[in-house]
């Protein structure tokens, strides 16, 4: 085992945070924890807001990323759970393993704050943090699953009930998008996908969607959706974009129907006006990610339906900075890669 591994952290270089690659001694795994040879590592828009400084303080030399999958190369002393060669991804809050979310959970999720995350060539992890990997998928493909895999799980199945027959509105096509609706697809449930290009919205087609919505042509895709619906509104809104479509996705609601909401796209700002959700016996469901039981719940639905994430783009550890501009530039269809077990 290598006493010297490759990483990348986040540093603070006066106003502005500077991706860094870096040598690093390799960890050592404590009595309880695991330490993991990763292989695949992928990127979420909460990695871009990290590193642009909009996702709060953290410490210097933070390594960034959540969601990675490996192998275990080493084991502590009193870990009863996992053993060398296992195949495992990493879950996104070190301390969520089971049950209801606890606001101390926030500070030990991965790649944030004060709790190093995964972009590196070995990672130690609680014994409790890390998922099996389905037999169906790759450790690339499920380097996708930690964060934007569960976070589309967590709002449509653990919060949101999906049953089959149900239509659901998808707002884009990124990694949390795309899954939301291959899951809901595989549910029995019809998807309404929205996009600004034709080109992804046939793509989404072709992965099953029932209709699709180009929010560009249709600005008022609110009023589309209903009519879609014969009327009635969606029963299951996946709020992505905040801001500039929330109260477009209270629109396009149908009675006692849930919006999860998860995303900040289009930015922060005043809340928009919910009165409607009263009057209709609809609720808003706040996702943030989930837990390691909810992730093995994931999986074992992945392994029954044989669904493998959608992967638009894979770069190399050397190429960490251009994956990150790659993100940033959302031309993506699905989830950004990084390997590191290439050069």
């Amino acid at each position: 085992m290598s006493a010297i591994i490759k990483a990348y952290q986040l540093n603070q270089a006066g106003p502005a945070i500077e991706l860094q690659a870096v040598m690093l001694a390799a960890p050592v795994p404590g009595p309880q924890q695991v330490l993991v040879q990763v292989v695949a590592a992928s990127l979420n828009y909460r990695d871009l807001l990290t590193l642009r400084g909009q996702n709060g303080d953290f410490a210097d030399q933070l390594v960034p990323l959540s969601d990675a999958a490996g192998i275990v190369c080493a084991v502590g002393s009193a870990v009863t759970r996992w053993q060398v060669g296992d195949r495992v991804m990493s879950s996104f809050f070190r301390d969520w393993h089971s049950g209801p979310f606890k606001q101390s959970y926030l500070g030990a999720a991965l790649g944030g704050g004060q709790t190093p995350g995964v972009l590196a060539e070995q990672v130690v992890f609680e014994q409790h943090a890390l998922v099996a990997v389905p037999a169906h998928l790759s450790l690339a493909e499920a380097a996708t699953l930690p964060c934007a895999g569960l976070t589309a799980w967590n709002g449509l199945f653990t919060r949101g009930q999906l049953r089959a027959g149900e239509t659901v509105l998808v707002q884009g096509t990124g990694g949390v998008a795309l899954f939301a609706l291959q899951l809901a697809v595989a549910q029995g449930a019809r998807v309404i996908v929205t996009s600004s290009s034709d080109a992804k919205l046939q793509r989404a087609k072709a992965l099953g969607a029932w209709q699709t919505i180009n929010y560009r042509t249709h600005p008022n895709w609110h009023e589309l959706a209903r009519e879609l619906t014969g009327g009635e509104g969606v029963d299951h809104v996946l709020e992505l974009g905040g801001l500039e479509t929330f109260e477009r996705s209270i629109a396009a609601l149908a009675a006692g129907g849930r919006i999860a909401q998860i995303g900040v796209l289009s930015g922060f700002g005043a809340s928009p006006n919910v009165q409607s959700i009263l009057f209709m016996n609809a609720s808003i469901n706040g996702v943030c990610v989930g837990s390691a039981e909810q992730l093995n719940a994931l999986a074992a639905f992945m392994s029954t339906h044989q669904i493998k994430p959608i992967i638009d783009r894979e770069f190399s550890f050397a190429e960490v900075p251009q994956a990150f501009a790659y993100l940033a530039a959302a031309e993506h269809f699905g989830k950004v890669l990084i390997r590191l077990d290439q050069a």
